[in-house]
């Protein structure tokens, strides 16, 4: 009988079938190439491309990130949060067993309302050792939609995981840019007002002997002041910026040590890839496919709610009052059950539960869709910054390379008498404008290729996880180290 009765649950189980929907990736409309696509780009996609500004002290910030920021510890931790999550439902799909033991002594009252005897009313010790088990048949597939659900939740995190490592890379690196070139415009304030200092006690000695007017003094004065005014403004700045780029560190907020000088940097090359690859290359969009296939699955678990539970129950073991014959035969005892629940009337909870599913399940596909054509977006902006600010660049050097002209004769001219002070206040003013704005503008090109590579993804990201590890392991190695010599 019980042969008979394991093969008829075997066979249940294995011709048991799955409800809800299987996922199928939806069909994406992608376009065949960027818009603003660039004829020399480079595949190094895959490499880390922040070593390509031939920086050294910008790779150790970003080692020291990807080691110490709070930010990929969290997401780290999230992720072995979700690993025990799917252990959990993994596990429901197998037998579950314990075991259990007692001792007592028992006495019962004897005014109560069914006569007892003597023996029964007297103190009785009582002795148990029992093995239990219970097994959930997964015939609908409840169990199984709920695993597959805990994978991509999973996997989702680990997604989520590298694309905060993504972020942190990019802004690290966009932080140190915008660090050097603050540096190169309170260099330029500062080598300003040195020189409009010079012009001005000159001046000041020229007004005592009353070869100039005070007007032309003051005019002198203020040229002087305007460019001292911008250098507390930056100072300020720098300061913010060197306290921002200390937390992605992990730190407290301090002065961050410089490398090259943004004149010396070497720009990145720009990432070749085709938009369809950026369904492989993103995390977020990775992530939010995850999401996606988790939502589906679930699906599947609440419509399986409408079939009936199916479990087995045993258990078998020995009790006896007496300790010395607790483990004889006679003191034996075992019982199986199959309890089966039906779910008959429930107010319409199992269809609302449904409904929730499959109504996630649209945000899901919604989300992930908006995060394709967000990704998209932000490839297409960064491709036409990149190139908009190479050719900004480029005018603006002429810009400020024509104003040192001017500013020269300028000076030539007043020195000689052809001219007043004020066409070489006008020059000066207008150069120092233009060597600040070249500055600037020479940041907003190195932001553009760190956001295009923030945009595209890549293999990048592997590898600075791989730098992560590589770390955490020689950490580990050194902790062995020193306990075992502190052993020996």
């Amino acid at each position: 009988m019980r042969k008979i009765l394991l093969s008829f649950l075997l066979a249940l189980i294995l011709s048991g079938c799955m409800m809800g929907p299987d996922y199928r990736r939806p069909t994406i409309e992608t376009p065949a190439s960027w818009r603003f696509e660039e004829k020399e780009t480079t595949e190094i996609g895959n490499a880390a491309w922040w070593e390509q500004f031939n920086d050294p002290v910008l790779n150790g910030l970003i080692q020291t990130a990807l080691k110490e920021n709070k930010d990929v510890m969290i997401a780290t931790a999230r992720v072995e949060q979700f690993v025990g999550l799917y252990g959990i439902s993994r596990a429901a799909l197998f037998p579950q067993a314990g075991a259990g033991a007692n001792a007592g002594r028992i006495r019962v009252t004897d005014n109560g309302a069914t006569p007892l005897t003597t023996a029964t009313i007297n103190p009785a010790d009582n002795y148990f050792a029992t093995l239990y088990a219970s097994w959930e048949i997964d015939l609908w597939g409840k169990l199984r939609r709920a695993k597959e659900a805990s994978r991509a939740d999973l996997l989702s995190q680990e997604e989520g995981r590298k694309g905060v490592i993504l972020i942190l890379v990019t802004s690290v690196a966009s932080a140190y840019v915008n660090l050097r070139d603050l540096d190169k415009q309170i260099e330029i304030a500062k080598r300003t007002v040195q020189s409009r200092k010079e012009s001005y006690d000159l001046f000041q000695l020229r007004f005592r002997g009353g070869v100039i007017s005070e007007l032309e003094l003051s005019q002198v004065k203020s040229n002087y002041e305007q460019a001292l005014a911008t250098i507390p403004f930056l100072e300020k700045t720098i300061a913010q910026q060197e306290n921002a780029l200390s937390v992605l560190l992990g730190r407290n907020p301090g002065p961050i040590p410089r490398g090259k000088g943004i004149d010396d940097l070497v720009l990145p090359a720009v990432p070749a890839g085709l938009p369809s690859e950026l369904l492989a290359k993103r995390p977020d969009i990775r992530q939010a496919e995850q999401t996606l296939i988790a939502a589906n699955a679930r699906i599947g678990v609440a419509r399986s709610l409408y079939f009936p539970t199916i479990s087995l129950t045993g258990t078998y073991g020995f009790a006896s009052a007496d300790l010395s014959t607790l483990f004889q035969g006679p003191s034996r005892a075992w019982s199986w059950n199959v309890p089966v629940n039906v779910p008959i009337f429930t107010a319409g909870a199992i269809a609302g539960q449904v409904e929730a599913a499959e109504a996630i399940q649209r945000q899901a596909l919604i989300q992930y869709q908006q995060s394709i054509q967000t990704a998209f977006r932000e490839v297409e902006d960064a491709l036409i910054d990149q190139r908009r600010s190479r050719e900004e660049l480029d005018i603006q050097t002429r810009h400020v390379e024509s104003l040192q002209t001017y500013a020269r004769f300028a000076r030539l001219r007043f020195e000689n008498g052809y001219t007043s002070y004020i066409e070489v206040l006008d020059a000066e003013r207008s150069l120092f404008d233009a060597e600040l704005a070249r500055a600037q503008t020479a940041g907003v090109l190195f932001q553009s290729l760190v956001n295009l590579y923030k945009a595209m993804g890549g293999g990048w990201v592997i590898e600075a996880d791989r730098r992560i590890a590589s770390d955490q392991d020689k950490k580990d190695t050194n902790n062995l180290n020193r306990e075992t010599g502190a052993t020996h």
